[in-house]
C-alpha cells in the first residue's frame, strides 16, 4: 500500500517519534510505500509530498517538531479544498492517510470521509484534552518543562519576596496547570474551567504572609478568566478554524496582585517552550505505540478511527465520537491540588 503522512495544527514533541514507528512498521511489516505530506493539509492541497523510507527516520526518536511541518490549514475554508484533496491523493496513489494532530485536524479527517478519503487519527496536543483517551502525547513533555520552570521561580521568588506568575498554555482546558502546578507546588492554580476570583487569589497569597512566606507562585492557564469576565486575548487575529490568539492572563493578574497587595509581582510566559525540544521517555513511548497501532488500522481497514490508550489499553475509537468534544480537567484532583494553595 501507499500510504501518506501529515501532522496538522500546533507542534508537539513525539510528531516525529510517530513516523518513525509509521515508516518502521509499513516498510519492514508490510512492505509499504511512506509518503510524507508536508504542513499538514496544506500538502494534500498543494500536492506537496517527500518520500520517506528507513534512512530518513534514523534519528528521529528524540527530535522535536515536525521533519514534515505542520500547519493549521483547513481545506473547507478553501473553495473546492476536499475536491482538490482526494484528487491529488488519488494522483499520488495514496491509499490511506494517517493524521497526527488535535480536534481540528482530526475534524478534518472526519469530514473527508464522506469525500471518500480513508484516514486513521493519532491523538497529538500538548493540551491533553481531546476525549477518547487518557493521553495524547507531548502532554507529557509540556508538564515536565513547566515543573521545572516552577521548581527554577521558587528560589528566585523567595530570595526577592516577591510573586511570580508562571502563564502556561491551555486554550479551553487547564491539564498542563493543574498537573505543573501539583508536581511544582504551586500555590495557586488558576485553569479555565473555573474562573477566578482575584480577592481569592490575593487572599492565599496574604495567607501566606502570616506564616512567614513572603513569597508566593501562581501557575495560570492562558484560558483562565476572571469571574464575570472574558478571556484576555493577546491578537484579534482569527484562524481557518476560528481560533483567537490568547495570551497575557498573566500581565492581567500580576497587575491586580500587586493593586491588592502592594508586593511585587513578576510573570512569565512559558509560550512555545512547552512545545519545543526533546520529547520526554514517557511521550517516545506512547508516540512509537500510536505510530505502529495507526498503520496496524490501516492494514486492519479500521479508518475514521483514532488510536487511543484507555485505562493503560490499546484502542481505536470512532472519530465521530472524538471531534468537537473536549475533555476538561478532573476537578477531584483539582480539589486535592487546592488543599496546598496558600
Amino acid at each position: 500500500m501507499k500510504i501518506g503522512i501529515l501532522s496538522g495544527g500546533g507542534d508537539a514533541p513525539g510528531i516525529n517519534a510517530v513516523i518513525r514507528a509509521i515508516v518502521r512498521r509499513g516498510v519492514q511489516s508490510y512492505g509499504d510505500e511512506i509518503l510524507g505530506i508536508r504542513d499538514g493539509w496544506r500538502g494534500l492541497l498543494e500536492g506537496n509530498f517527500m518520500p520517506l523510507d528507513l534512512n530518513m527516520i534514523s534519528g528521529l526518536l528524540p527530535r522535536g517538531g515536525s521533519i514534515l511541518g505542520t500547519s493549521r490549514t483547513n481545506p473547507f475554508k478553501r473553495e473546492g479544498g476536499p475536491e482538490q484533496i482526494m484528487r491529488n491523493a488519488q494522483t499520488a496513489g495514496i491509499n490511506a492517510v494517517i493524521v497526527i494532530g488535535g480536534d481540528d485536524t482530526l475534524t478534518v479527517a472526519h469530514k473527508m470521509a464522506d469525500y471518500g478519503l480513508k484516514c486513521v487519527g493519532v491523538p497529538k496536543t500538548i493540551d491533553n484534552d481531546l476525549v477518547g483517551t487518557d493521553y495524547t502525547f507531548g502532554f507529557h513533555t509540556a508538564v515536565s518543562i513547566a515543573t521545572e520552570a516552577l521548581d527554577r521561580l521558587h528560589s528566585t521568588a523567595e530570595a526577592h519576596n516577591r510573586v511570580i506568575v508562571l502563564e502556561v498554555m491551555g486554550r479551553y482546558t487547564g491539564h498542563i496547570a493543574l498537573h505543573a502546578g501539583l508536581a511544582g507546588g504551586a500555590d495557586v492554580i488558576l485553569i479555565p474551567e473555573k474562573p477566578f476570583d482575584i480577592d481569592e487569589v490575593c487572599e492565599y497569597i496574604r495567607r501566606r504572609q502570616k506564616r512567614g512566606r513572603n513569597f508566593s507562585l501562581i501557575v495560570v492557564a492562558e484560558g483562565a478568566k476572571p469571574k464575570g469576565g472574558k478571556e484576555i486575548v493577546y491578537s484579534e487575529r482569527i484562524d481557518e478554524f476560528g481560533h483567537i490568539s490568547l495570551g497575557g492572563v498573566g500581565y492581567y493578574l500580576a497587575k491586580e496582585i500587586e493593586r491588592c497587595t502592594g508586593i511585587e509581582t513578576r510573570v512569565v510566559i512559558l509560550g512555545h517552550l512547552q512545545r519545543g525540544g526533546t520529547p520526554t521517555a514517557f511521550d517516545r513511548i506512547l508516540a512509537t505505540v500510536y505510530g505502529v497501532a495507526a498503520i496496524d488500522n490501516v492494514h486492519k481497514g479500521v479508518f475514521d478511527h483514532m488510536v487511543a490508550l484507555k485505562g493503560g489499553e490499546l484502542t481505536s475509537v470512532p472519530l465521530k465520537d472524538v471531534v468537537g468534544k473536549r475533555k476538561t480537567v478532573d476537578m477531584g484532583l483539582y480539589e486535592i491540588a487546592s488543599v496546598f494553595f496558600g
